[in-house]
Formats: C-alpha cells, sequence, structure tokens
C-alpha cells in the first residue's frame, strides 16, 4: 500500500511531501493505529531535531554585547575586573542585571497584564530550569538578582491593577 504523507507546519518549517511505502508484513506494523504511531514519532522525531538546530543557532548568535556589554571578552578579565563586574554597582551585579530582567518583560509585556504575568510565570521557569541546569542551588546572588526583578514586574502588576500571590524565588 503507497501513502501519501505531507507535514506542514504554520512554524518556520515545513516539511515536503514524501512516499512512503508501508506493506504491514515488512513494517510488521497490522493496524491502522500502530501504522499511525509509527508516522507520528517520525514526526516527532523531526520536529525535534529542526527545534535543537533552531535553538541552537540562536544560542550561537547570542553575545554580550547584545545585552549592552561593551567590557573585555570575559575570559581575558582579571580577577579585580570580574569581581568589578558583579560588584553591586557593575554591568552584571545585581540592580543592573535585575533591571535588564525586568524591563525585559515589561516591556515585552506593555500594558497587557496577561502577557506581563506570563513574562513573570516565564522568569520563575527560567531560574527554575537554571537551578537544575546547575545542579542545584545556584549562588545566593542569583536569588537577590532574581529577587530585585520579580519585585520590579510585581510593582507594574499591581500598576496595572493585578494580584501577585506568590512572590518568592
Amino acid at each position: 500500500m503507497n501513502l501519501e504523507i505531507s507535514y506542514e507546519s504554520k512554524g518556520l518549517i515545513t516539511y515536503s511531501q514524501s512516499n512512503q511505502d508501508v506493506n504491514a508484513k515488512d513494517k510488521k506494523l497490522t493496524t491502522g493505529k500502530q501504522i499511525t504511531n509509527s508516522y507520528l514519532a517520525d514526526y516527532m522525531a523531526q520536529v525535534t531535531s529542526e527545534s535543537k538546530t533552531t535553538f541552537g543557532t540562536q544560542a550561537d548568535t547570542f553575545t554580550l554585547a547584545d545585552i549592552g556589554y561593551k567590557g573585555k571578552p570575559i575570559g581575558q578579565l582579571s580577577q579585580d575586573e570580574a569581581k568589578a563586574l558583579v560588584a553591586d554597582d557593575g554591568f552584571f551585579g545585581i540592580a543592573q542585571t535585575s533591571a535588564r530582567i525586568s524591563d525585559f518583560v515589561i516591556n515585552g509585556a506593555g500594558d497587557d497584564l496577561s502577557k506581563l504575568q506570563a513574562g513573570r510565570s516565564g522568569m520563575l521557569q527560567g531560574f527554575s530550569e537554571a537551578e537544575k541546569l546547575w545542579g542545584g542551588k545556584l549562588p545566593e546572588i542569583s536569588y537577590t538578582t532574581m529577587q530585585k526583578a520579580l519585585e520590579k514586574v510585581d510593582a507594574r502588576v499591581k500598576e496595572l491593577g493585578g494580584n501577585v500571590l506568590d512572590t518568592s524565588v
């Protein structure tokens, strides 16, 4: 039996049409459900592969200059220069980093309360994922930075008439 298969995505990727010969004896698939599951698994594998490629490309194109850092490359910093960057008034210090995080969410949401709340949730989810990648508890500066960023976002939520129940990191 010959099946015409076409996968189409509303996103950036469109899978072209393909002919696949499905023979129940060769594939050892005896039911329609098994055949469908086989195609679904193949499609999911393709989507996963494309997603990894897309996210990898995005990660490769990100630079510190994209967030306004104009200093020396991080690997070339002396210990004193690195300490200055994470000091209270440094580019990667609590004040400036929390401002960049909260401003990104606030500016992205505009006056839309639901977008602002979704952005806040995204901040917490990203922080949780960072903890998992780190392998547990992050350095204390991370928690203080996130708390400051959340305070600014929470203040904007309240300005728009919303309510934030959980204010912990």
